[in-house]
């Protein structure tokens, strides 16, 4: 009776609250309560199945499955107070005298007797006893509930599928879209260009360049086109990479383009006394000094690293690739030796 006095009031306070708080994530907290509540008063009646059932099944699964979906999809708490169906209210106002009249009859016509207690309900154990009455006296009714819970089931799966109306396409059907689409639109077939390709910047609204010096239309995402921000070439110093003036560009990891084919060492434009790399790598004649633009080091015959390293360009001597601005290799001050 202690037990029963102090959560009977919980329960009622809890059961109100639900009927009265606005968030969806608050109703479902107080029926936590409503349910932990009960199932402590089933505890207390000496129903232990009872009480498992109700705190593992109603309170710790379908309840808290309630309240995740709630906190994952979120619910509006604004009501909208149109009323969409006309006469509704009147409906549920009769609907609910009439239930309040049935639960009254109900009600008075219950007789008590003997109080016996529960040693004579819970013979042969609680689980035993509940298990006889339920698939003896109200066998009928579990089966009808048994079936209306595998009709929502079906029904939750019937309407959460969706029919695909086309079949879905596979690697074969994708290629031959894009051909379809080449003989009909001329899109184009390969893979688009990244961005920056053949240019100085790799930024996403830089476009790529062709050999021929124009930009690839689909090196950008067409968003920046629309709005005006693709950056254009004069601008930034993009580097116009084409055969026409691949002479003049830097050869090397630096440039754009090989050094052009020929059948002797070729003058270069950059430093007095140095010529370009031959197409075979050899060194070119009267110009055995070996420059790297990257490093910024030149190499005579007979150091350490000479025969590794990659020339980008030959001098016909030391003084000239000190004069272009190159250091002698193992020179620098901080740096391993490269001659010893």
């Amino acid at each position: 009776m202690i037990a029963f006095w102090i959560l009977a009031p919980v329960m009622v306070v809890c059961a109100l609250g639900i009927l009265v708080v606005r968030k969806a994530v608050h109703c479902a907290l107080l029926l936590a309560v409503v349910m932990i509540s009960l199932a402590v008063l089933y505890a207390v009646q000496d129903a232990p199945f009872l009480f498992a059932v109700q705190i593992i099944v109603y309170t710790g699964a379908i309840l808290m499955l309630f309240l995740f979906v709630l906190m994952l999809v979120g619910v509006d708490a604004s009501d909208s107070l149109v009323e969409t169906i006309r006469g509704q209210r009147a409906v549920a106002a009769a609907m609910g005298l009439a239930f309040l009249v049935l639960l009254t009859l109900g009600v008075a016509q219950v007789s008590v007797g003997v109080d016996q207690g529960l040693e004579q309900a819970n013979e042969g154990g609680n689980v035993p006893a509940i298990a006889r009455v339920l698939f003896t006296r109200y066998v009928l009714a579990f089966e009808v509930t048994s079936a209306l819970l595998i009709t929502a089931a079906l029904g939750a799966m019937v309407l959460a599928h969706r029919e695909r109306l086309t079949p879905k396409p596979n690697q074969a059907d994708w290629a031959a879209q894009r051909m379809r689409d080449f003989a009909e639109r001329g899109t184009h077939l390969g893979p688009l260009p990244p961005p920056g390709t053949f240019a100085r910047h790799n930024a996403v609204d830089t476009p790529a360049l062709l050999p021929d010096g124009s930009t690839a239309p689909g090196s950008v995402p067409r968003a920046l086109a629309a709005r005006g921000t693709v950056r254009t070439a004069p601008a930034h110093e993009i580097d116009v990479i084409s055969h026409e003036i691949g002479a003049d560009a830097p050869v090397g990891p630096m440039g754009g383009l090989p050094a052009p084919p020929a059948e002797g060492p070729v003058q270069s434009d950059e430093w007095p006394g140095s010529v370009r790399p031959l197409p075979d790598g050899s060194e070119p004649e009267g110009h055995p000094v070996k420059g790297n633009k990257v490093s910024g080091l030149f190499h005579e015959p007979g150091g350490r690293w000479y025969a590794q390293t990659r020339a980008e360009v030959w001098f016909d001597s030391a003084d000239s690739a000190e004069a272009a601005g190159f250091t002698r290799a193992g020179s620098r001050s901080g740096t391993t030796t490269k001659e010893d």
